[in-house]
């Protein structure tokens, strides 16, 4: 009798000391491959966008636009547009994928399962990283093999620490927001009225100190000018602000942004009502 009481007992749940890495790599393998599924849309369209902009603001300016840091204007933009192309990728992944779960009820996919909620983030936050990466290095390989500017490399420390950077920075942001907005028009209006307009005055075409006051310091506590000109020196070797300053701002946000995140998921906000 005690076998046959033994044999009906209903399995234990699986014990998971400590990081969850199966839960982990499913959920982050799912991401990307939400996005891989789709890749005309999710990379190929990004690339072609930022062609776009160097004919625009190269081919057609060409031998009207005097040297910046005595190197040519496509040399200065390109890194510039290749930053645009990860943020707003990494940006994109993360929000509409949370709220895209959200409005089709399959929150219940990561929140049933044993994931704690630094799990949670890691995975749409990596994923959103992951995106941003491989949009950043397919839009860079295309310019440097197409004749728009001779891409060169003077740092590659300072590429790869605020490539990675700012993708995580925007993932973690598009993980807010996601959680924030309940429907695509607040998405939309986040991506608008302030991650479009912190990216275009940053710094992406121009030198901010050429700007006017008040402009020219109101560019300096724009975190986006930190990114795109650390990674810009990756490539031309010059700055047009702290390279410290930019590489300290990167570390802190991430860490405050990754606690926000944490604590947004530990109490379910929006996701449990």
């Amino acid at each position: 009798m005690k076998d046959m009481a033994h044999s009906v007992l209903p399995p234990q749940p699986r014990d998971y000391a400590g990081f969850n890495w199966t839960g982990f790599t499913t959920l982050y393998l799912k991401e990307i491959r939400r996005f891989w599924k789709v890749g005309m849309q999710t990379v190929a369209a990004p690339v072609v966008t930022t062609l776009l902009y160097m004919m625009v603001f190269v081919v057609a300016v060409r031998g009207s636009s005097p040297p910046i840091h005595n190197i040519p204007f496509s040399a200065f933009v390109a890194p510039g547009l290749i930053m645009m192309a990860i943020l707003n990728n990494a940006f994109a992944n993360s929000s509409s994928s949370l709220l895209q779960a959200k409005m089709m009820g399959l929150t219940s996919d990561f929140l049933t399962p044993p994931l704690a909620p630094i799990e949670q983030v890691s995975a749409f936050v990596l994923g959103a990283a992951t995106r941003g990466i491989v949009v950043g290095i397919v839009t860079a390989g295309t310019i440097a093999v197409l004749p728009f500017t001779d891409l060169r490399i003077s740092h590659p420390w300072a590429i790869a620490y605020f490539g990675i950077g700012a993708s995580l920075i925007l993932g973690l942001v598009g993980v807010v927001t996601g959680l924030w907005s309940e429907k695509f028009d607040h998405l939309s209006a986040i991506t608008n009225f302030l991650i479009m307009p912190m990216t275009f005055l940053s710094g992406t075409f121009y030198l901010v100190d050429r700007l006017p006051e008040p402009f020219r310091t109101a560019s300096h506590y724009n975190p986006f000018f930190y990114l795109i000109d650390g990674f810009r020196y990756g490539f031309i070797g010059e700055a047009d602000g702290s390279i410290a300053i930019g590489a300290s701002l990167v570390a802190v946000l991430t860490v405050s942004l990754s606690l926000i995140c944490w604590q947004l998921f530990r109490t379910g906000y929006r996701l449990k009502t």
